[in-house]
């Protein structure tokens, strides 16, 4: 028979290996950041940037952006694809946004229509409703996925689209290595696609696209495209 105190101290402890393990994947984020953008113009790289999500949002075939939208820019990062919805309504949040202030590559004074909040995705509420989500190279960085995926989907106005981007394992035996080491410590959470079509379907929402970004050994960079089922 299980001792009450020892499954107690079992939870307690498993939680507190979860929110190391997630602080230590924000240290190294911006830390990554800094190194990445300290030999890079900041005008050349926004201009790039722009460039960037524009072309993404073209691939995007199956996303239907209504005129007045309402849209989100969950775990934006330094220079989101905030950066290119000048027409649109934008909340953007991040919980490293006070960070990113000492990052000349990010220029919030630049986006007017943006309102940006420092912010954790599970520690949005869920009172706004969008018609669209995005949440780009940011779900593999979060704490508590489970709660993350509840709150983005909950956010979500019927019929709308959520746009996620994951680092999805090819191989499960080198998923479950990356899960007990950790491998890649900048990304806490380790999946393969159909776990991560999963957290999707489970909430109600039909996959309309699956966009293949990128190929590689271990992972392979999708931009997955979810409509909310009315």
């Amino acid at each position: 028979m299980i001792n009450p105190e020892d499954y107690i101290f079992s939870i307690y402890l498993s939680k507190v290996k979860k929110s190391l393990r997630w602080h230590i994947a924000q240290f190294l984020e911006i830390r990554w950041w800094k190194n990445y953008l300290s030999n890079k113009d900041v005008t050349t790289y926004l201009e790039w940037k722009i460039k960037y999500w524009k072309q993404l949002l073209s691939e995007l075939s199956e996303l239907k952006i209504p005129e007045n939208a309402n849209i989100l820019d969950a775990g934006c990062g330094p220079a989101g694809v905030f950066i290119a919805l000048s027409q649109y309504r934008v909340k953007a949040i991040d919980p490293l946004l006070d960070e990113y202030k000492n990052l000349a590559h990010y220029q919030p004074e630049r986006f007017k229509n943006v309102n940006f909040q420092t912010q954790t995705i599970e520690g949005m509420d869920n009172q706004s409703f969008y018609d669209v989500i995005f949440c780009l190279n940011a779900i593999n960085h979060v704490s508590n996925i489970e709660l993350a995926y509840d709150n983005l989907c909950n956010n979500i106005k019927e019929n709308g689209y959520l746009v996620i981007s994951i680092d999805a394992h090819n191989s499960n035996f080198l998923k479950r290595i990356f899960k007990a080491l950790p491998g890649d410590a900048l990304h806490p959470h380790q999946y393969n696609l159909k776990e991560y079509e999963n957290f999707l379907t489970s909430r109600g929402f039909k996959i309309r696209q699956t966009l293949l970004k990128e190929k590689g050994n271990i992972f392979n960079y999708y931009v997955q495209v979810a409509q909310k089922l009315g």
